[in-house]
């Protein structure tokens, strides 16, 4: 178990650190899209599709690495004060009963949604946009079985501890 859980955690750490290089992109772009807009009086609506798509980039691929660096957002006013033992009961139950099947749910739903897209050859609703919706949406299902994958690691890590074999 201990094995799958780092090969899981090197391929999270690996498409996180690429995905950052997404930052960079974004940036480029937005830069782009402001220089168009406030020098030139003049945008175009494929860059701004291009934002927002660079950004769900981001953020769905990199919930994964953000979940294994315990980058997350969290509320966590009792949970900062609890040992490593408790923060493991919380983490082995929290993902085991809320984040594991809600991946599964968006891996399902998001992958027939994706498809469809695909099938169809969706493409952006403004005149001048993208072409290939479906490839945003086929990110959403791989964003979540990466987080499912990373909620699977921390659910072994977490067992680990809380049987005290965690070496």
């Amino acid at each position: 178990m201990h094995q799958y859980s780092q090969r899981i955690d090197l391929l999270i750490e690996r498409i996180g650190q690429a995905t950052s290089w997404l930052t960079v992109l974004l940036i480029f772009v937005f830069c782009v899209d402001v220089m168009l807009r406030y020098i030139f009086d003049f945008t175009l609506i494929w860059i701004t599709e291009l934002e927002t798509y660079f950004f769900a980039f981001l953020f769905l691929l990199g919930a994964g690495y953000a979940l294994k660096h315990d980058s997350h957002v969290r509320v966590d006013v009792f949970y900062s004060q609890f040992s490593k033992r408790n923060k493991a009961f919380v983490n082995f139950f929290g993902t085991l009963f809320f984040l594991i099947p809600w991946c599964i749910m968006i891996v399902i739903v998001g992958w027939k949604y994706a498809h469809f897209s695909f099938l169809i050859n969706e493409s952006s609703a403004q005149p001048g946009g993208l072409p290939a919706l479906y490839i945003l949406k086929f990110s959403m299902v791989l964003g979540f079985a990466l987080l499912l994958l990373q909620g699977i690691t921390l659910l072994i890590k977490s067992g680990l501890i809380i049987l005290n074999r965690d070496n």
